[in-house]
Formats: C-alpha cells, structure tokens, sequence
C-alpha cells in the first residue's frame, strides 16, 4: 500500500483512538510507518536524500523502541497492535508523504501530551514523554529531508544540478 494512504489511516486511527493506551498504540504506528518510510526512501528515494531518509528510519525505529510493548498489551488495555507500517509497499509521492507524515507525527505529540497530562499512571506518563521526544525526533528528520528536497528543487529550477 502506498505510504499517503497509509498516513491516511493512521491518522484516522489515532482521531478515533479514545482510550490512553490506544492513543500510544497509535504513537507506536506512527514511529513504525516513519521507520518503514524511511527505510524505503533511503533504498529507493533520490540519492541525494538517502542519508536524511535513514535517518528517518533510525529515528523511527528508536521511537517504537521506547515503548513498553508489553504495556499496551497488558489486562484491559488495547490489543496487539500489527504494524500498519508492514503494508508498506511504495512511497509514490514522496513529498506528500513525508508532508502527511509530519502531520501524523504532529498529532501524535499533541495527543500524547494530553494522556500524559490526564493520567496519574506513572507508567503510562513515562511512556507518554518519551514517546512525545521520539515523534518530535523523527519530526525533525522529515523536517530535514523536506528542507534538502527543497534545496534539491531551487537548485534544479536555476539550472544547477
């Protein structure tokens, strides 16, 4: 599946997520659609991007690395969550996808802030902040792939390649 759709879905997920844990569950999809996007740019995006796209990769797989698996799983919280990031199969518009993906990550932050926010869980608070660092992380490296992509295009709009 194409990654525009799947940002697509992962943003409905996480409007519709209404339960705490279901909002990290979410939080969780995010980081690993942002590491399969990526992982995939960095195989097949513009060379020039490659680099800024693993670490996109990086910076998602460390973000699905701070959550507590286990937690999410646990008596009364949100199932097993497949990784809708494994439907992955093309990233076709590269700059709607990583401008989907900001977005994504954006709402994922704020959405966390709130469960943090509202919990007296101390487990749930902590997985809360860490995840909010690790999605303004890979922010920040969509941040620097849409920067070098722009660069990328005022140098060939002048002629310069």
């Amino acid at each position: 599946m194409d990654a525009v759709r799947l940002i697509a879905a992962g943003r409905h997920a996480l409007a519709q997520s209404g339960a705490a844990w279901d909002i990290v569950g979410e939080a969780w999809q995010a980081q690993a659609l942002a590491q399969g996007i990526g992982s995939c740019l960095a195989v097949t995006g513009p060379p020039e991007l490659r680099s800024e796209a693993r670490g996109l990769g990086e910076a998602g797989g460390r973000g699905c690395g701070v959550l507590d698996r286990a937690a999410l799983h646990g008596e009364g919280r949100a199932p097993e969550y497949p990784p809708r990031a494994a439907q992955l199969s093309e990233v076709s518009d590269v700059r709607q996808a990583l401008l989907g993906l900001q977005a994504l990550l954006g709402e994922v932050g704020i959405a966390l802030v709130g469960v943090a926010c509202g919990t007296d869980d101390e487990t749930l608070y902590w997985q809360c902040i860490e995840s909010i660092d690790a999605a303004d992380e890979s922010s920040d490296r969509v941040r620097a792939i849409l920067r070098r992509m722009a660069v990328r295009e005022r140098g060939s709009a002048s002629g310069v390649a």
